[in-house]
């Protein structure tokens, strides 16, 4: 990111997302929010979303019609990592965390006027980032598709999977994606800042109350 022209400042943000650090892409000519794990970012202006995942998976959707979107980043606690079956209570509440991230990105996309029958979607991330690891990359993935198909919403474009972490940077706007496969040497950063994501997300309670981002 760079240094925005004289003449441009960022597009008004939507309530509660003023916070987000915005930057100016001279490659793309436009902002962009940058978010981090557990976060998840939505707007209505022809900006840009990015993060960059390892494990973590991003859904990005937008309201096709109306071009109000955004983008989330996160992952399942991984006490559930070796429970296989639906019906144990941590895999329940490692759903549940999943849940609450897709549905405060979809909720927060139809608040600001977006139609549940216009929106198209996309995910991305779910890598298996070091080869000593349990693949909670997979599991993630499985989670996602499985969410989305129970909501009976289409994935209309994926890049999910394979040993690589990824850049990605989304434009709700026109829906298009930019996706940079990163090399091994950013891996241990980005293990680092997931593990640190998910110790957090494990010490929170399971309430439904309980308010991730």
């Amino acid at each position: 990111m760079a240094r925005a022209p004289d003449n441009q400042t960022p597009p008004l943000a939507l309530p509660g997302f003023e916070h987000f650090r915005r930057s100016w892409s001279n490659a793309h000519g436009k902002f962009a929010a940058r978010i981090m794990p557990g976060e998840f970012y939505v707007t209505r202006n022809d900006e840009g979303v990015y993060t960059t995942l390892g494990s973590c998976i991003s859904a990005c959707i937008r309201d096709s019609v109306f071009g109000i979107g955004g983008m989330n980043h996160f992952m399942l606690p991984s006490s559930a990592a070796s429970h296989g079956s639906s019906g144990n209570s941590k895999v329940s509440a490692a759903d549940r965390y999943g849940n609450f991230a897709m549905e405060h990105l979809i909720n927060e996309i139809l608040r600001n006027g977006g139609q549940r029958r216009n929106l198209e979607v996309k995910i991305f991330g779910g890598g298996r980032i070091m080869e000593n690891m349990t693949d909670v990359g997979q599991r993630n993935i499985s989670f996602v598709r499985e969410y989305l198909e129970t909501e009976g919403m289409k994935i209309s474009a994926e890049d999910v999977g394979d040993i690589f972490p990824r850049m990605v940077v989304y434009f709700p706007a026109t829906g298009k994606v930019k996706v940079k496969r990163l090399r091994s040497l950013h891996n241990n950063t980005i293990l680092s800042q997931e593990q640190s994501y998910i110790q957090t997300v494990e010490q929170q309670p399971v309430a439904g109350e309980v308010e991730l981002f």
